[in-house]
């Protein structure tokens, strides 16, 4: 690839970012024409945060298919690793289904119980506690999932001020990003770097697992406390004795749920579990709702651009990386994470020779604690924001506000892994 090709990528990738930005601009503009126009549908379909950088991916390929030719480009694409984009797409479809979701809710349901606080209160903190921990274990694309959809259920549909939807996904992004950092597989960004630096489960533990579940308390606490009030005077009507799930249905779906996770990093392999998957769902629909489909394929999509267009920033990326010291790379870290793929950064990393085990340890630490800044700074993210952009009405999910929400968890994550 030239470096006109690179510098090209990055005039892609920042327009892109930018666009992220607009993406009510053209909302907006697409309220002017008829209802069922192409301008209208023109608009919107530039208006949807998940189509974004797939949209400018496909510049970027038209560029590159002119300039080096069609078959050095599609060797690019090639080249390219699309196992997360479709792991994220496998994982929601998934853990969306009614079996999945059923058990975490009772699991925080029984968490909450023994919490001194009003019923909706106690929920809340066991939910935007224990949700993104499970990440640890169940992978941080499936936690955001199913905490995204539990919270969506008890809380964002019951019509809950903006201040407190913008506060609880700002604090689920953030939350899930460290949430993930017990273990050395469930996290992107320490999964690019966990084999190679040897970072193993005691490793992760004894480094990064007692903070992260210190600052995501901590922050929970901040914001559960900040609306206590709304939070507390949720009411959930009684709802009528849900059918049993015979015990066949429920565990059939969680050793596929099992299954796929241990064989995340293996896009054949859980590939074809997944299709495995969809017959148990053909065979019990009748305990099965509709299987969400099109949202993780817009989140798939979202995050395949990123992959496409991620991959050429090396040129710029790297050299800032080598030159920074502990405490910069760190702080840039964070910075760099709310921009680009906090598990592109730290790939990049692992393939600079001679860092020490401190600059190693910051720019891990640096990427999982701003991973919750942007739609874009964390895989995960975009599973979340899938889910609970029709919650904030037409414009939907504004990037900026979103910032500023994840702004006081980030702050908190990054004293937890910087001072203890």
């Amino acid at each position: 690839m030239s470096h006109l090709t690179d510098i090209f990528s990055t005039v892609c990738f920042t327009a892109a970012i930018l666009h992220t930005f607009s993406v009510k601009f053209f909302q907006r503009l697409a309220h002017k024409f008829p209802r069922g126009s192409a301008g209208e549908n023109f608009f919107h379909l530039l208006g949807e945060v998940e189509v974004v950088f797939g949209l400018w991916a496909a510049v970027f390929l038209a560029y590159f298919s002119i300039a080096s030719g069609a078959t050095t480009a599609i060797e690019y694409l090639e080249s390219c690793n699309f196992t997360e984009p479709v792991f994220v797409f496998v994982i929601m479809a998934v853990c969306a289904t009614r079996p999945i979701l059923r058990a975490a809710g009772k699991i925080i349901d029984a968490a909450s119980r023994p919490l001194p606080l009003p019923k909706p209160l106690a929920f809340y903190v066991s939910a935007l506690v224990i949700g993104p921990l499970l990440g640890s274990f169940i992978t941080e694309p499936a936690a955001m999932t199913v905490t995204a959809l539990i919270l969506l259920d008890r809380f964002y549909q019951k019509k809950i001020s903006l201040p407190l939807k913008y506060a609880t996904i700002g604090l689920l992004f953030v939350n899930v990003s460290i949430g993930g950092t017990l273990t050395p597989y469930a996290a992107p960004p320490v999964l690019m770097v966990a084999q190679k630096w040897g970072w193993d489960l005691k490793f992760m533990l004894v480094n990064f697992g007692h903070k992260a579940v210190l600052a995501i308390v901590l922050s929970t606490a901040l914001v559960a406390f900040r609306y206590r009030k709304e939070l507390a005077s949720i009411t959930w009507s009684k709802k009528t004795a849900e059918e049993k799930l015979p015990l066949w249905v429920s565990s059939s779906y969680f050793l596929f749920l099992a299954a796929i996770v241990v064989a995340s990093h293996h896009l054949p392999l859980f590939l074809g579990i997944f299709l495995f998957f969809l017959g148990l769902v053909s065979v019990t629909r009748e305990y099965q709702k509709e299987l969400k489909l099109k949202e993780g394929l817009l989140v798939g999509f979202f995050l395949a651009g990123l992959v496409v267009l991620g991959g050429p920033q090396r040129w710029w990326l790297e050299p800032i990386l080598t030159q920074l010291g502990t405490l910069p790379l760190f702080l840039g870290g964070i910075s760099l994470t709310a921009i680009t793929d906090n598990a592109a950064l730290t790939f990049l990393g692992a393939q600079v020779p001679g860092l020490s085990e401190a600059s190693k340890y910051a720019l891990v630490a640096g990427a999982v604690v701003g991973g919750g800044l942007t739609v874009i700074a964390n895989a995960p993210n975009p599973a979340g924001y899938g889910i609970l952009n029709a919650a904030f009405g037409k414009d939907g999910i504004n990037p900026l506000w979103l910032f500023v929400s994840a702004l006081p968890p980030t702050l908190i994550a990054a004293l937890c892994f910087w001072v203890l």
